[in-house]
């Protein structure tokens, strides 16, 4: 019985790989992917106000197939450009840290792939947040260290800040690979700041959250189901449901 399950997960697995590559149409050259707005961030010369956005996109090139990277974009009340905190392992290429805090076009698309919104909060109050945002992402433990698997990644940069700032009530997606990445710690509260994770490096352990629900973590994959809204998560293939 057991067997069969597991042949029919590893079946499912290389379907989702086999749609991932069709719907992607191949590895384009970086230089060339589309880096064009999907139309998610209210434009900041119509919407004085203070905005705070999380937002997903399949990550480019073969690691799309597995995972996404994942960032967070803010603009105070009355700036006239949003600022993204993102980790961009590439960097550390030519500099010394994986760390960007820049100004760019929040919702563009992550080198051909969509990015989809995890959260939203606007106005009174959400300029308070940004404040802690930008705190905690100064406080980052990794930005010298980048890996794909099992992290550090960009996603375990998200997690950590989302973390701090729990009113955002931010649900990572399965694909999030990186996500769980403690470093040396053994227990913390989940990536949305509710709830309570445990987890061996990224490797293996468990989530159980209001805001994630139940997620079990095996060698960076992650498996589990939504509560609040009823969903059921994949690896590769994602969230099966309504977001939250």
């Amino acid at each position: 019985m057991s067997s069969a399950l597991s042949l029919a997960g590893l079946s499912l697995a290389v379907v989702a790989v086999v749609i991932l590559f069709l719907a992607r149409g191949g590895a384009p050259d970086w230089r060339t992917a589309s880096r064009e707005p999907v139309g998610l961030a209210p434009d900041v010369a119509a919407y004085p106000d203070a905005i705070i956005q999380v937002y997903s996109a399949r990550a480019w090139g073969w690691r799309g197939y597995f995972g996404v990277h994942t960032w967070i974009a803010v603009k105070p009340a009355g700036a006239t450009a949003y600022t993204t905190y993102e980790v961009i392992g590439w960097r550390l290429r030519y500099s010394d840290s994986a760390l960007a805090i820049r100004s760019r076009v929040p919702d563009e698309r992550w080198f051909g792939s969509a990015p989809e919104l995890l959260a939203d909060k606007r106005g009174p109050g959400a300029d308070a947040l940004i404040a802690r945002i930008d705190r905690a992402a100064r406080e980052y433990p990794y930005p010298g260290e980048y890996s794909v698997w099992p992290g550090p990644t960009s996603n375990t940069f998200t997690a950590w800040v989302v973390r701090a700032v729990p009113e955002l009530e931010v649900d990572l997606p399965p694909t999030a690979i990186g996500k769980d990445f403690l470093g040396d710690r053994l227990v913390a509260s989940a990536p949305s700041g509710s709830g309570v994770q445990v987890s061996l490096y990224g490797l293996l352990g468990f989530t159980a959250s209001g805001v994630e629900g139940l997620e079990v973590n095996v060698l960076g994959l992650t498996f589990g189901a939504g509560l609040f809204p009823p969903a059921l998560k994949l690896p590769i293939i994602g969230r099966i449901g309504p977001l939250r």
